[in-house]
């Protein structure tokens, strides 16, 4: 999602002098390739393609969706020494692949953290430019490659909000609590620690919707929670639900769960992880949990409240610090305050 806003963006600022590359997804398995930073889509090939391109056209500045790309960012900078190079961050790679690794502690996940981690000092060390989505994730850069971002742009999502007067009959008819995230590390470490420690005394029925959730089912079973799978439209869900949870205890970046929950009208229950790099405003509007005790006294809390099914106010915020209007305006800043 922040890569379709980070494209958004740029085509509505640089409109049909835009020229975007697709990377495909293509595996290298040599050792020397992935040391080098070759890593998603990122080989001799693609990085030839790209120079001829900036050549043949007289390209100016490079725009990196991803500090993972850094092997691309140290091939630019060698051959192309004048073209401005640009890496959104969407997370600290290092920070967060090294999370992976302490989750599952397997020889692949050691390759995928190390080959992250160089990808990345590449990319801190020979961008012009450096954007990270928090403070948090700028002290983290400078702590493990030595420089701060030029720019704080905090995460903004499309707008897929739409009014649902309909609720689907294969949603749950009471109250529930409402859990959204694909099957990575972090998102099943935390739903794994809510359904275990937080459900049993929340009082309200858990709904999880994803892909990739499937290996927590028996889990659900036990604590009768209902894991949806992947939905073709959120839309409905989020109506239908009384509160989103965000019980989050790890990664990097920011939680998009928590803007789009924003975007939907919807009070956000989480942890200070799932709320990093959310300013005072969001912050206020939700309820930031320390620990299982407290997430689950907040949800006891929360089912006693008539909460709308949107809630305008929330919504507000959304518009006011995560949509295409505001990130716009921050990146156009940004770019411009630092040629």
């Amino acid at each position: 999602m922040v890569s379709a806003m980070n494209l958004a963006i740029l085509t509505d600022l640089h409109g049909d002098r835009l020229l975007r590359y697709r990377l495909s997804a293509a595996k290298v398995r040599r050792q020397p390739a992935l040391l080098h930073g070759h890593i998603d889509g990122i080989d001799d090939h693609s990085i030839a393609a790209i120079d001829r391109i900036v050549g043949e056209r007289n390209m100016g500045q490079v725009f990196l969706d991803g500090s993972n790309l850094g092997g691309l960012a140290r091939a630019i900078r060698r051959r192309r020494p004048g073209v401005r190079i640009i890496t959104f961050c969407h997370n600290v790679e290092t920070s967060f692949f090294f999370g992976a690794l302490r989750s599952h502690r397997t020889p692949k996940a050691a390759a995928v953290l190390l080959a992250n981690a160089l990808a990345e000092r590449s990319a801190v060390r020979s961008s012009d430019i450096l954007f990270c989505l928090s403070e948090r994730d700028g002290r983290i850069m400078r702590r493990l490659h030595g420089r701060m971002p030029d720019a704080v742009l905090p995460l903004a999502i499309a707008d897929s909000y739409r009014e649902e007067e309909e609720i689907s009959a294969d949603m749950p008819k009471e109250r529930y609590a409402l859990f959204v995230g694909g099957g990575f590390y972090a998102n099943i470490d935390g739903i794994r620690w809510y359904l275990r420690k937080v459900a049993p005394q929340a009082g309200l029925k858990t709904v999880i919707v994803g892909r990739g959730m499937e290996r927590l089912r028996d889990l659900c079973r036990e604590r009768d929670a209902c894991l949806v799978g992947q939905v073709a439209d959120l839309a409905p869900w989020y109506r239908a639900a009384h509160v989103v949870i965000a019980p989050i205890l790890g990664g990097s970046g920011m939680k998009t769960k928590v803007a789009e929950a924003l975007m939907h009208g919807k009070r956000v229950i989480g942890t200070a992880e799932a709320f990093s790099g959310y300013g005072p405003a969001v912050l206020a509007s939700g309820d930031l949990c320390r620990d299982a005790g407290s997430f689950a006294q907040a949800i006891r809390h929360a089912a006693t409240l008539d909460l709308p099914a949107f809630d305008p106010a929330l919504r507000a915020l959304y518009e006011r610090f995560h949509s295409f209007t505001s990130a716009r305006e921050r990146m156009a800043d940004a770019l411009a305050s630092s040629r």
